[in-house]
């Protein structure tokens, strides 16, 4: 079989995003979020760096190290990776919570939840609690989900929430294209590579350090510094 070229899976992404606004679950902001990520993986040569896949295997050992993990998805993240990201879940036995920010607010989490449940899975969507700090809705947040989490995995840029989660003593990490963007150098470990490519690569890390010892999962994590990682990453972009 020949692999597909990466503009034709570039091509497929963006089909699935046309869609998911379409059915109401992405927004057109969320559509020119996702030209600008597709800008910043050009740049990186659609592929996973070898600086992500060292972000990656640091964020697989922080989540299993959480006691109380959860992965906050949007529109966009649910229409182009809802059953990697019920695979992830199921090996960290994190839960999933639907969290966005433009409106119909509440529609929009309804539908989210429901792509979900086609695939089996029943996540969060309800907001009885809130994020201190933030006054934008993505304040509003469940109870049972991000708000009592000590680790937060979220997607795509989102560096409001992410300064208010790590002030609240949350660990966060993101998956963000953008190195510059306020979401990576906030986050306690940013992976930057396209979520579709992100994901199952960090289920299959997470797979193989379920069987290391916590002092090991602990040691990666101390090891691993954000930011120079991620000047790593820009002078990679900036290099062509």
């Amino acid at each position: 079989m020949i692999p597909k070229h990466p503009r034709a899976k570039s091509l497929e992404q963006r089909h699935l995003i046309e869609k998911g606004v379409s059915k109401g679950i992405v927004t057109p902001t969320g559509m020119i979020a996702h030209g600008r990520g597709e800008a910043f993986d050009y740049l990186l040569g659609e592929k996973t760096s070898v600086e992500a896949e060292k972000q990656i295997e640091a964020a697989a050992s922080m989540l299993l190290l959480a006691k109380k993990p959860i992965i906050s998805v949007n529109g966009n993240v649910t229409v182009l990776c809802a059953k990697e990201i019920i695979k992830l879940a199921k090996v960290l036995g994190a839960k999933i919570e639907a969290n966005v920010f433009y409106k119909p607010i509440a529609k929009r989490k309804k539908l989210i939840a429901k792509e979900f449940a086609k695939q089996g899975m029943q996540i969060l969507h309800n907001s009885n609690a809130k994020i201190p700090g933030l006054n934008s809705e993505r304040k509003n947040v469940s109870r049972e989900g991000i708000y009592s989490a000590d680790v937060v995995l979220i997607m795509l840029e989102d560096g409001d929430r992410t300064e208010a989660l790590r002030k609240a003593g949350k660990k966060v990490i993101a998956v963000d294209l953008n190195p510059l963007s306020r979401t990576a150098k906030k986050a306690n470990i940013a992976i930057i590579d396209n979520v579709v490519r992100a994901v199952p690569l960090l289920t299959k890390k997470s797979q193989k350090y379920k069987k290391k010892p916590k002092k090991w999962l602990t040691g990666k994590v101390k090891k691993f510094r954000n930011k120079k990682i991620l000047r790593k990453i820009e002078l990679r972009i900036r290099k062509g």
